[in-house]
């Protein structure tokens, strides 16, 4: 079975091609990616560090991220989330400082889900208008729209004070004299004070919870631990955890409530949902609230991060969800390929375990979760991505994302406060990077202040983004993996070395991976099935590599290798065609 395509029924395939382009996400934390304040200071305030705004995402910066190859913005950080930051003197409540997780608090900590961060606005009293106008000026540069959507949990405290009239509160119904109750909005521990294992000293006082909220990763305890996310209340679906039992009819208030939520931002504008850990929230909800949310706006995608392979074809199919992380599956593999000794013939296995639905995989090196490329934890060297970023945008047709500072070899090597130094970019502390500083240069985003490494790294990026939707084969062509006839093949080592084909019409690219640290001449076998799938001319002609540029000769002809030379970490893209110009235009 190594050698099919990925199943696709022909209404999937109709439907991919209607929607012309794969997504190309950019990640980013609009606080972070044009904050220009120069040496930050860690657990620095908003004062001190500064923040990046809505504002600031101009055409010009726009188009500077658009010419990577990008089609959609992932802003991180967007709905209200606790702070320590004091927004009082605009009718915000200020959070307690006991609870909450760096200056600029967790993102996922949402305290009012109908208004934006106060902190990317100029005009704090006008943030969801400035909000509106960043959306509106993405949108004219025809860039897509993906914000956070939160379902699991809330901040410890919540109140809104951007709600509709008619929403209440979530809790603030609830009847806390029990642990749970269908329309009760929380768990509650009963007749027990939240003493977590934390100080919840401060200035302002102790902090004090009484009922205890059950906490958002399951702690179903007033003793949450220092791991556990203590900064959040986990919310109720209808799902009894005390005895197990569920109650989804009637519609539980919570449904209803993030129903109307996800009607809101969608009406604002935002084309997409990425829905934070889908898994913890019952299945029915996604299978109710989805098609509910499409029937009014029938273009918004969901995004559901994911960390089961078991559970990707129910959520897809049961939930209706569009992309579904692919954490666990193709992403592990690689850096196990990087940092484990995998060998790259596991790359097979991945599309596999995804056989009939890897359109809808979201593949990614980096996202705000896990660990950056550059960094010490992964390769260590920017330099090395190439076969990882071929390998995992190139495989499937599905939806690929990098995450900001990414195409410049960002490390995330700095202690920021909160985040300490654990090889990411911090979430929850105000920041600044100067490899974005150095690109953004103000507001005149370019690679003037860029090093000679950056540059040629942002080009490697933007060629290979491109190629994702340029190219008929990476956008919508047929997969065919060459890896069981090259197991046992003398001139090829399948332990550091993976090769596929991609094809459309006429365009049949051969693909190679290089994950080792030296150049190597391999020679490729490619079966005569799929001379036959693909469509492949036998010849013998001159052909340009499309990563490169790069000249091969190549001999093609049934039951022949096909010899070629790679470098070291490096990777080979080769239309099996021959070029259109001449090969001495002198």
């Amino acid at each position: 079975m190594a050698n099919r395509i990925e199943n696709q029924s022909k209404d999937q395939l109709d439907s991919r091609s209607e929607r012309n382009e794969r997504l190309i996400v950019y990640q980013f934390f609009p606080r972070i990616l044009t904050n220009t304040r120069e040496n930050p200071e860690p657990w620095g305030s908003l004062e001190r560090n500064g923040s990046g705004k809505f504002n600031d995402l101009t055409p010009k910066l726009l188009r500077g991220l658009k010419s990577l190859g990008l089609n959609t913005l992932w802003l991180t950080g967007v709905i209200e989330h606790a702070t320590k930051t004091d927004f009082s003197a605009y009718g915000i409540e200020p959070d307690h400082p006991a609870v909450l997780k760096g200056e600029a608090g967790s993102p996922y900590a949402i305290k009012d889900y109908y208004d934006v961060n106060p902190a990317l606005a100029v005009d704090i009293d006008r943030r969801l208008d400035e909000f509106r106008n960043a959306v509106k000026r993405i949108h004219k540069e025809g860039l897509k729209v993906v914000i956070d959507f939160v379902p699991n949990h809330t901040a410890r405290r919540y109140h809104s004070d951007k709600a509709p009239e008619g929403i209440s509160d979530f809790g603030a119904t609830d009847d806390t004299t029990c642990f749970y109750k269908r329309d009760n909005n929380y768990y509650y521990i009963p007749n027990q004070l939240f003493s977590p294992a934390i100080n919840l000293m401060a200035e302002k006082g102790p902090y004090v919870e009484f009922p205890a909220k059950a906490t958002g990763n399951d702690c179903f305890s007033a003793f949450c631990g220092e791991n556990d996310w203590y900064e959040t209340v986990k919310l109720n679906y209808g799902r009894d955890y005390g005895d197990g039992s569920e109650h989804y009819e009637p519609v539980p208030d919570t449904w209803l409530k993030m129903l109307h939520i996800l009607r809101y931002w969608a009406s604002l504008g935002v084309d997409g949902f990425r829905c934070d850990m889908v898994f913890m929230v019952p299945l029915p909800f996604w299978n109710w609230v989805i098609p509910q949310v499409k029937r009014d706006y029938p273009g918004v995608f969901f995004i559901g991060e994911i960390y089961d392979i078991g559970l990707y074809r129910p959520f897809l199919e049961y939930g209706h969800f569009d992309y579904l992380y692919d954490k666990v599956n193709l992403y592990d593999t690689l850096v196990g390929i990087e940092r484990h000794n995998v060998s790259a013939a596991r790359l097979t296995d991945c599309w596999k375990a995804v056989d009939g639905i890897g359109d809808s995989m979201l593949n990614f090196l980096e996202n705000h979760d896990e660990v950056r490329f550059a960094s010490t934890e992964f390769a260590g060297d920017p330099a090395r991505v190439v076969p990882y970023l071929v390998v995992s945008a190139m495989m499937s047709r599905g939806p690929y994302l990098i995450y900001y500072g990414q195409e410049l070899g960002e490390r995330g090597e700095e202690n920021e406060g909160f985040a300490g130094h654990n090889h990411r970019t911090t979430i929850f502390d105000y920041w600044s990077l100067d490899t974005l500083r150095r690109w953004y240069a103000g507001g005149n985003p370019g690679v003037s202040k860029l090093t000679q490494h950056e540059k040629w790294l942002r080009e490697l990026y933007t060629r290979a983004l491109h190629l994702c939707n340029d190219n008929d084969a990476l956008r919508e062509g047929g997969f065919f993996d060459l890896m069981y006839v090259n197991l046992q093949n003398p001139d090829f080592d399948p332990h550091s070395i993976y090769c596929w084909l991609r094809y459309h019409g006429d365009e049949v690219l051969l693909l190679v991976a290089n994950f080792s640290r030296e150049e190597r001449r391999i020679k490729v076998n490619i079966p005569d099935l799929a001379f036959e799938m693909a469509g492949i001319k036998e010849g013998e002609f001159t052909t340009e590599d499309l990563l490169w540029g790069n000249r091969h000769k190549i001999t093609l002809r049934k039951g022949v290798p096909v010899a070629l030379q790679t470098g070291a970490s490096d990777a080979l893209i080769i239309p099996l065609k021959a070029i259109e110009k001449p090969l001495n235009p002198k």
